[in-house]
């Protein structure tokens, strides 16, 4: 699959993050990619957490919610993969057709994910202005899709013009960083506004755990989709109240997908009322009588009806038939027939 599809603005792309769904299991990491690729997705998104560099014994957890982690730091080094693994995860997207993806959360986290050959980058919110990430990003000069969930439009601007300075090839991404994110509070206005202050492609980085919000987005232009996802919400898992289910993933790939052909496809109305014409035909109406008439007798404007189909003597021109003399026996359960008349 082309890259030139992340950045391109045409065409819709469909990213499914997996974040912590897998809660460490890499068997489970692998059934995501077959599963979502079943779906359709463009992209699959991991995270890439390395505990000792990213973390402390300090750190709270987000929310308290493992019985076998006592502390957040215990919790990323459960999250870990090793290089091989990662690099694993990566040939088995690539052999099912999706571009392997994972957001870094470390400095050493970039440096792996490049040796595997990762082919763009995905920018967390909370790391849009950390320059020992950033500067090791830009210099590998793949394209970055960069989150902006914590970001104020000062801050926004300070990191495009360092993007635009790096000649980088990005995209930005409107998100709210809740986990669900309320639907009033999920900021489509915010897409339009990005997109008349920056020279790039915009999209949707959604944690609503609702089909809407992306459904939306697409449907207003921005085809740039990011979503969680989830085997089923009844997992367990601090990201899955956010994230859709694969059958949910695969309506909204759809939905992509169809919008894409109908806006491709601009109807003109002359050109197809003219190849509809035999249809037209047979949903049209003619003349035809009330109740059955015989021979000799002079007909009526009250004896004449609109009858399907059309293709016998147009509605429109009825009363050039009235007052003319019937040559034959008509029955009303047929059109009347231009022969019929003397």
């Amino acid at each position: 699959m082309s890259l030139n599809r992340i950045l391109s603005p045409e065409e819709p792309f469909i990213v499914a993050e997996i974040a912590q769904n897998h809660d460490g299991s890499l068997g489970m990491c692998h059934a995501y990619i077959d599963s979502l690729a079943d779906a359709g997705v463009d992209a699959i998104k991991f995270q890439t957490h390395i505990a000792a560099a990213e973390s402390t014994l300090d750190e709270p957890f987000r929310i308290k919610f493992s019985e076998q982690d006592a502390t957040r730091y215990d919790y990323w080094r459960r999250m870990e993969f090793t290089e091989e693994q990662w690099a694993g995860l990566k040939s088995h997207a690539d052999a099912r057709g999706i571009i392997f993806l994972s957001t870094p959360f470390s400095a050493a986290a970039v440096a792996l994910l490049d040796r595997i050959g990762t082919p763009a980058w995905k920018v967390g919110s909370g790391d849009v202005m950390a320059d020992n990430m950033l500067s090791p990003i830009m210099a590998t000069g793949k394209p970055l899709i960069v989150s902006t969930g914590m970001s104020s439009w000062t801050e926004i601007d300070g990191m495009v013009a360092r993007l635009l300075d790096s000649a980088a090839r990005f995209a930005l991404m409107q998100s709210t960083s809740k986990y669900p994110t309320p639907l009033n509070e999920v900021g489509l206005n915010v897409l339009d506004e990005m997109r008349r202050r920056y020279s790039c492609r915009v999209g949707l980085s959604d944690h609503s755990g609702t089909p809407t919000a992306a459904m939306l987005a697409l449907a207003r232009g921005f085809g740039l989709i990011e979503v969680h996802a989830t085997f089923d919400r009844r997992m367990f898992g601090p990201d899955v109240a956010a994230s859709l289910t694969i059958d949910e993933i695969k309506g909204l790939v759809r939905f992509a997908r169809e919008m894409r052909e109908i806006d491709l496809n601009p109807l003109n109305k002359d050109e197809m009322a003219e190849r509809l014409e035999t249809q037209k035909s047979l949903f049209g109406r003619s003349v035809a009588l009330m109740r059955d008439r015989p021979s000799g007798y002079k007909l009526q404007p009250e004896d004449l009806t609109p009858k399907k189909p059309g293709g016998g003597i147009p509605w429109s021109e009825r009363m050039r038939v009235v007052g003319k003399i019937l040559g034959r026996d008509v029955s009303a359960n047929r059109l009347l027939r231009q022969e019929d008349i003397e």
